[in-house]
């Protein structure tokens, strides 16, 4: 029996003005399941993930999530984690992870008491008062982490989540998020530039051609580390 499928995009195709962004992408994540988005810089893997979100529609094809094809429909359902943790520096840690649900109309005390709950899940407990210029890089995407939870949309979105960290910390950092996600699990699209964050995180890996970005290969993520890599880098030549 197969899952059903929580985002589906066929044939997607973006450009911006003369600048051919997305040539015809197709792709399925399974609900629960997690896929990760590689390729060079300027494929269209970001710009995918915002039609994804609903934040742009094709020019042509279509998406759709959680059965959802319109983009109000579409954000509805996703919560997009950016590079940048984009903390505000006037609210300390809990009060940055709370903003989704004081925005979805939940008092103050209370948002803070359930994002209280979730920083105690997601090792963060003792910085709840913390602000911005406290915590290390990691700290900052781990907030910004529990803040994307706390939108509690069914699909997360994470762009180059650990792009801005150095090396120790975004090895530190992918062991935690490999763990927040089976502790609590959503349906996951990663974009990343690194081939073996993509197949440790994920269950399957979609490579992306140079742009105008289409799908140049797709390897699973659970499989043999190196064979996958091999055919990624042959991939992206």
């Amino acid at each position: 029996m197969h899952a059903v499928s929580e985002i589906v995009v066929a044939d997607a195709a973006k450009a911006y003005g003369d600048v051919a962004v997305l040539g015809g992408v197709s792709l399925e994540v399974p609900s629960g399941g997690t896929v990760g988005l590689v390729g060079r810089s300027g494929c269209g893997k970001s710009t995918l993930l915002r039609l994804i979100a609903g934040l742009e529609a094709p020019d042509r094809g279509r998406i759709a999530v959680a059965g959802a094809e319109d983009e109000a429909g579409r954000l509805a359902s996703c919560a997009l984690m950016p590079q940048a943790d984009l903390l505000m520096p006037w609210r300390d840690a809990l009060g940055n992870a709370s903003v989704p649900l004081e925005n979805a109309g939940v008092g103050r005390r209370e948002a803070r008491a359930r994002a209280a709950e979730l920083f105690a899940e997601l090792g963060l407990a003792g910085f709840e008062e913390a602000r911005s210029w406290e915590l290390s890089g990691g700290m900052r995407q781990r907030v910004a982490f529990a803040r994307t939870l706390l939108a509690e949309k069914p699909v997360l979105l994470l762009d180059e989540p650990f792009g801005a960290l150095d090396a120790i910390t975004r090895i530190e950092m992918q062991e935690w998020l490999a763990g927040a996600l089976a502790a609590l699990p959503r349906t996951a699209v990663l974009v990343t530039h690194d081939i073996d964050e993509a197949l440790r995180l994920c269950d399957r890996v979609v490579v992306l051609t140079a742009r105008p970005g289409r799908v140049a290969c797709e390897l699973d993520g659970a499989g043999p580390a190196e064979p996958a890599r091999e055919q990624a880098v042959e991939a992206l030549r």
